[in-house]
């Protein structure tokens, strides 16, 4: 297949770009610069240069594809203030792929999240489907905009595409990884103790990036229309056990930060780290036969990679 991927250079877009072209696949992947432009073409993608604001160049782009997987969202805005702007943009641009794709029986992967599904009990791809993917007022909601346009991708299963969403853990680690395990790393090392909230029960799933470009590409190839993948390997690991490994690594105490402490001890962070949102993939397994072969979350922790970066960023 010709594939159009947006976010083809992040976090997650660079895996699945060679998975995909491993795979005998042919990538085309969206570059808003100079840099991500390079490290396509480096990685042997094709290059379309462009952004999510440019929706004629998106709907022209997947016009010509076999196929879209659709990675990129506006974290930059979405972190600094403008969650909402985000999820209005990233609507946008499902609307523009439909459009496009309408009709052609060709394949629309979107990654989602599963960060607040169902608090409190173990989310199965089966949960979060009650939201009216028409409901314009919940784009404004925080995450639970992204749930609405998550809905609105398996609606075109209407339209005649083979749309699946694909929802990711809050912590898609790895080797390389800037996001949430990273973070914590630092924020160990800049106050002297790896903290936890509270009791340190909050429960995080998570995934390995490799394994998640695997089930991208898989999601891509054969998930029927209409379809919610999760891409877990870790059902929910406490994140007092992540504090306590870090804690291990740096030397540091591993110690409680209370809950009304969490945003000035975390930063942007700590809001997340409340969320208690355990999930299980047994369905995405049974139906598309992937098996996650890489390290779990304390594994892959316990191989060193995150400390090593901190060191050379102190």
């Amino acid at each position: 297949m010709r594939v159009f991927v947006t976010g083809a250079s992040g976090w997650i877009g660079s895996a699945v770009v060679p998975e995909l072209i491993g795979a005998g696949h042919q990538v085309v992947g969206l570059a808003r610069s100079d840099a991500s432009a390079d490290a396509l073409t480096a990685a042997g993608a094709e290059v379309r240069r462009g952004s999510l604001d440019d929706l004629d160049g998106l709907r022209k782009a997947a016009a010509a594809s076999d196929g879209v997987i659709h990675l990129a969202f506006k974290h930059d805005i979405a972190f600094s203030g403008d969650f909402a702007g985000a999820v209005q943009a990233d609507r946008r641009v499902v609307e523009a792929f439909g459009d496009a794709l309408a009709g052609s029986d060709r394949p629309f992967v979107l990654a989602s999240g599963l960060a607040g599904l169902m608090p409190g009990r173990v989310s199965t791809e089966r949960d979060g489907h009650d939201i009216d993917p028409h409901d314009a007022a919940r784009l404004d909601a925080g995450p639970e905009g992204r749930r609405v346009t998550a809905e609105l991708t398996l609606s075109l299963a209407a339209r005649g595409i083979r749309a699946s969403v694909l929802r990711l853990p809050p912590t898609v680690y790895g080797a390389g990884d800037s996001g949430f395990m990273a973070t914590l790393v630092a924020t160990a090392r800049s106050k002297g103790v790896s903290g936890y909230v509270g009791a340190g029960t909050t429960r995080w799933p998570g995934v390995h990036r490799l394994d998640a470009a695997h089930l991208f590409r898989l999601a891509l190839e054969d998930a029927p229309a209409g379809s919610t993948l999760h891409a877990i390997t870790d059902e929910g690991v406490q994140l007092r056990t992540v504090a306590e490994v870090i804690a291990r690594h740096l030397d540091l105490p591993a110690a409680s930060i209370a809950p009304e402490k969490a945003g000035e001890h975390f930063g942007w962070l700590g809001g997340f780290l409340a969320v208690d949102c355990p999930a299980s993939s047994t369905l995405t397994r049974e139906l598309l036969g992937w098996e996650p072969t890489r390290p779990g979350l304390i594994d892959d922790l316990e191989k060193g990679h995150y400390f090593q970066a901190a060191t050379a960023q102190a």
